[in-house]
């Protein structure tokens, strides 16, 4: 119960600092310094009361038992009373025999003067007076059991055992009622992922039988680094292992049929969605599959009228959750190296630090005073996130001991961090600072930070003038540094010479979001003329694919609302991301995730699955494949960020 306390002494904080309840909070805090029942902490009213006895606080002690007496005993039925008191005789004799052990016989004699009136009546104190008076009490055989270890131990863990059953004991109010829901979610989750694991099973074997030799299998996303052919076996060998059975395989062929049928029954049940049919659209970018898997496997591998579209999904949606912890709009949503936390910022620069791995669960609350237009990870160590301001200062912030470390000066001329990117090695990070003015061309610097001293390394020459960066992304190693600025220039950067190594005018318009690709011999771009560009950065401004986005993908965003309200954001954060073999592409749209297949330099993206979900317009998006099933995170203007896992799938 005591960890319960704690925790939801933290999200009442959290909420009085959220309403600016701060002379409340300030009580708050001062009553719980108080607090004698030490947010029921057993361990820490133990510790109290050896504390009065140590100190030889006789007043101190009694009061303290009188207290506990009030606010807990005296809830208690009869029946406990006996023990009560006994523990209450116990707890006296411990303080009396500590006396006569620290040599304190002043202290001895306090206690039985001052007690006299109450304990002279107790048949279990009556001997007891005559303990000052004794040469060695401790080699009396009436008084020697008290002197030793054993029977100190003994009533301290008595006592602790009581008061710990004795705070499960009352009713809970509502507010403490959470750990429940949180065990049960636990619960669910475990449940959820047996049941994946078993539909993968069930699939594969299924479809091994049936297709003989053409083996088809489910494919986790893999991390970049592994090889598709060792990814493969690696994925196929554990599900042969636990189909495997004692029975050779010869005597195994009779029963294949019945096998199939009973697996097919598990998977409709699993699955419980209807079969339907993939269509295909006249008009580019208006593909539209099947939101869901099929009951029944396509016996034809055939493509969809009207286009290359496969009668089977490329991923499979696995579920769709919901954070709702923000209030206002999201400017950008970025998941860690390791895929086990996500940073979140919205437009009133509040940021969540939130896990989603078994449960999700908010571990960090950022409330910043000046305002905050980017955020970024840290490579190494994970924990650290770098939250730029637009009164010209970075901050490195640890996410574990929910504090800042350092808080960097940048430039007071160039005040806004627009945007920041760590180098793969940790060691140094990439910040873009801008101007205030926004008419024209805005100025801008790009600098170099180390991490380690907190010092700048150098600035970035900015050819043909300094202008605002709007976004920055490095390559795999950290050699190689892309950036979008606001005059519509990808500038692509040499890291081990410091040094801009080509230049070349991308969009009409500012450049809104830059990445690499996953072999990273091309970069893709999309700019404020609504174009989504792959670029050979081999050839400077040569062009692979040129395909032309809604509008509601690469903004500015538009959320309208009652009476004529319209709140218009501009893009901040990451308008794509790509999948863990980049052969995919995750972008915004009015009403959720988009998911396209990359098309080699033909005119239109091939659309292949609509995450949906939302109900206000997508302003930022993240991929994140470190786990067992992708992860596509999602963000709205209205605050909402849904996490929808795939899982995809190879034939």
């Amino acid at each position: 119960m005591g960890s319960t306390v704690e925790r939801t002494d933290e999200h009442v904080r959290e909420y009085l600092i959220y309403r600016g309840f701060t002379n409340t909070l300030k009580h708050l805090d001062s009553e719980i310094k108080a607090d004698k029942e030490k947010g029921f902490r057993v361990d820490k009213i133990i510790d109290q009361l050896q504390q009065f006895v140590q100190s030889f606080d006789l007043f101190g002690l009694k009061e303290y038992w009188l207290y506990l007496d009030r606010r807990l005993f005296c809830r208690l039925e009869d029946v406990y009373k006996s023990t009560v008191n006994k523990l209450r005789t116990s707890l006296y004799r411990y303080y009396v025999i500590n006396t006569i052990q620290k040599g304190n016989l002043e202290k001895t004699q306090e206690f039985f003067q001052k007690q006299a009136l109450e304990l002279q009546s107790q048949a279990e104190w009556r001997d007891w007076f005559i303990l000052p008076f004794i040469p060695a009490p401790e080699q009396n055989p009436a008084f020697s059991p008290y002197f030793s270890r054993q029977w100190a131990d003994t009533f301290l863990v008595s006592l602790h055992n009581f008061l710990s059953v004795l705070f499960q004991f009352p009713p809970q109010p509502v507010l403490l009622s959470f750990d429940a829901e949180v065990q049960k979610m636990t619960i669910l989750t475990e449940e959820n992922e047996q049941l994946r694991q078993q539909l993968f099973a069930l699939q594969t074997e299924s479809r091994d039988q049936r297709d003989g030799d053409e083996m088809v299998h489910h494919k986790l996303p893999a991390y970049p680094a592994k090889s598709k052919d060792a990814a493969q076996s690696k994925d196929v060998k554990p599900l042969s292992n636990q189909l495997s059975t004692s029975e050779p395989a010869s005597s195994q062929q009779p029963t294949n049929q019945s096998r199939i049928q009973d697996h097919e029954k598990e998977r409709k049940e699993l699955f419980s969605k209807p079969p339907q049919t993939p269509e295909r659209k006249v008009e580019s970018l208006e593909v539209e599959p099947p939101s869901e898997l099929p009951s029944e496997p396509p016996e034809s591998s055939a493509a969809a009228e009207g286009g290359g579209l496969s009668a089977e999904q490329p991923f499979i949606k696995l579920s769709q959750e919901e954070y709702g912890e923000h209030h206002s709009s999201i400017m950008h949503c970025r998941v860690d190296c390791s895929g086990r936390r996500v940073a979140s910022l919205d437009v009133d620069g509040v940021i969540k630090v939130w896990s989603f791995n078994p449960i999700m669960q908010t571990k960090a609350t950022i409330m910043s005073k000046s305002p905050l237009l980017s955020l970024e990870w840290a490579t190494k160590p994970d924990r650290l996130l770098l939250l730029g301001s637009g009164v010209g200062t970075v901050r490195l912030y640890d996410t574990d001991a929910k504090k800042n470390l350092y808080e960097m000066n940048i430039d007071e001329t160039h005040p806004r961090i627009l945007s920041l990117a760590c180098s793969p090695s940790g060691s140094s990070f990439v910040c873009s600072a801008a101007a205030l003015s926004r008419s024209g061309n805005v100025s801008g610097q790009l600098l170099l930070w180390d991490t380690k001293t907190v010092k700048q390394q150098l600035q970035f020459s900015l050819e043909p003038e300094p202008v605002a960066i709007n976004c920055t992304a490095f390559n795999h190693n950290g050699n190689l540094l892309v950036t979008g600025a606001a005059d519509g220039m990808i500038r692509l950067f040499d890291m081990q010479r410091y040094e801009s190594a080509m230049s070349w005018r991308a969009h009409d318009g500012e450049v809104y979001s830059v990445e690499f690709s996953y072999d990273e011999n091309t970069v893709f771009s999309i700019g404020e003329d609504g174009k989504f560009i792959q670029w050979n950065i081999h050839r400077c401004g040569v062009k692979q694919s040129d395909q032309i986005l809604p509008q509601d993908a690469t903004g500015p965003f538009v959320l309208s609302g009652y009476s004529g309200y319209k709140q218009v954001q501009v893009p901040r954060g990451r308008l794509f991301a790509f999948d863990s073999e980049g052969q995919h592409v995750l972008t915004c749209s009015s009403s959720g995730g988009l998911i396209y297949r990359l098309t080699n330099g033909e005119p239109a993206l091939d659309r292949v699955l609509s995450l949906g979900g939302h109900k206000a317009p997508v302003v930022t998006v993240d991929w994140c494949s470190a786990v067992d099933c992708g992860t596509c995170l999602t963000a709205s203007m209205d605050g909402k960020i849904k996490l929808s896992t795939l899982l995809a799938q190879k034939s």
